[in-house]
């Protein structure tokens, strides 16, 4: 992920700044607890696709 793009990038929802894991390929936001699939290297910043973390997923730990 570019990290230009990334400096830019802020949840659809909340506007908090989104955190890149790239394992999973995702951006999180930790306001929210939603995780934003990154398919083909494009972010797809939609609600109906972001995935809901539950407060003990590994994604939201620092």
């Amino acid at each position: 992920m570019d990290s230009k793009l990334l400096d830019i990038l802020a949840c659809p929802l909340c506007k908090s700044p989104l955190q890149w894991h790239r394992e999973q390929e995702c951006l999180v936001c930790r306001a929210d607890r939603l995780a934003f699939p990154v398919r083909d290297g494009i972010p797809v910043m939609l609600e109906d696709e972001a995935r809901v973390l539950n407060s003990d997923d590994p994604l939201l730990a620092d």
